[in-house]
């Protein structure tokens, strides 16, 4: 059995000792699967480039505003906190700096504009979400606390050796400020930076909780039979605003277990009881097949159909701003 370079712990009903894994099924897939893919399916054309009007946030907020940087970075002021998810302002999400998927839209925030960063929901190890470039960056400047589940540290201590990084399993919750929890919730989804350490970091979404406020980060997740989303209505109550993926879905055959596409997103709304959403997971790096408007449009269907009303699940572009009365 390979040694995991990532993290030694006990035995659970998802971890084997080695390789973490999802109780809902597996999303491996093998190289025959991703050669049928890469040759029998064309990525839709995207422009190469998307203007956006970068927002330029205030430096403190007392209550709640989202602002869309791009992908699965977002930026939550809430409760007098600065909080990021998923940073990545690299051009690329890759480990080299000349290849691997190209920024379309640049950031909805200019670094430099960024207020201070009191910390990171870091949900797994892809490079569309674990950006150590980015991470550098926000440590030397911010140092802001880390919250990641299992593995995750380890792998960022390589390249910042002093992160201040909570770690913790499903169902873990960590205190980041007085009265201000995060907990830590399952998702359908996989890990690995290489071809050798597939599944040997865990992965995650966040509840983060405020005395006035309940915000639900998904992180990459597929739906699967929708159980743990059920799970988490039951244990944390029901979002004021849930951060749900639309993007990356197409191939449904090759996505479907660790991607939701943009039905299932509304599935998972319906499951949690969110009283508003906010798309993520679309329009900024072209990882699969879809055209890049489709995503929102396959939502807006979506929410018809449920007789849901659109403005309760946006999907915003970068730089757009909510405020969550």
């Amino acid at each position: 059995m390979p040694r995991n370079p990532y993290y030694r712990g006990p035995a659970s009903d998802h971890f084997d000792g080695t390789r973490f894994f999802n109780a809902g099924g597996s999303t491996d897939r093998s190289l025959r699967d991703v050669l049928r893919w890469r040759l029998s399916s064309r990525f839709a054309r995207w422009p190469a480039r998307v203007d956006v009007s970068p927002a330029v946030p205030q430096p403190r907020v007392p209550e709640c505003v989202v602002t869309m940087v791009g992908h699965a970075t977002v930026l939550i002021q809430v409760a007098g906190l600065n909080i990021l998810t998923d940073p990545v302002w690299s051009e690329r999400a890759s480990p080299v700096g000349f290849a691997g998927p190209k920024r379309v839209t640049p950031p909805g925030i200019r670094f430099d504009d960024l207020p201070p960063i009191d910390a990171v929901l870091l949900s797994h190890s892809h490079y569309d979400h674990l950006d150590l470039r980015t991470l550098s960056r926000l440590h030397r400047r911010d140092k802001p606390l880390l919250v990641t589940p299992l593995g995750n540290d380890t792998i960022v201590r390589r390249t910042i050796p002093d992160v201040r990084a909570i770690v913790g399993d499903w169902g873990a919750q960590v205190e980041i400020a007085g009265n201000v929890t995060v907990s830590l919730v399952p998702a359908n989804h996989w890990s690995a930076r290489g071809t050798r350490d597939r599944r040997m970091s865990l992965w995650s979404g966040f509840m983060l909780r405020t005395p006035k406020t309940l915000i639900y980060f998904a992180g990459d997740t597929g739906y699967g039979d929708g159980e743990i989303f059920r799970r988490m209505r039951h244990d944390h109550g029901a979002p004021d605003l849930a951060l749900l993926p639309i993007g990356a879905y197409a191939p449904r055959w090759f996505m479907e277990p660790q991607h939701a596409d943009p039905a299932e997103a509304v599935r998972i709304m319906r499951d949690v009881e969110a009283r508003q959403a906010i798309a993520i997971h679309w329009g900024c790096f072209q990882l699969t097949d879809e055209p890049r408007e489709e995503p929102p449009q396959k939502l807006q269907e979506a929410l018809a159909a449920h007789g849901i009303a659109p403005e309760r699940f946006r999907a915003l572009e970068a730089g757009a701003v909510l405020e969550l009365s």
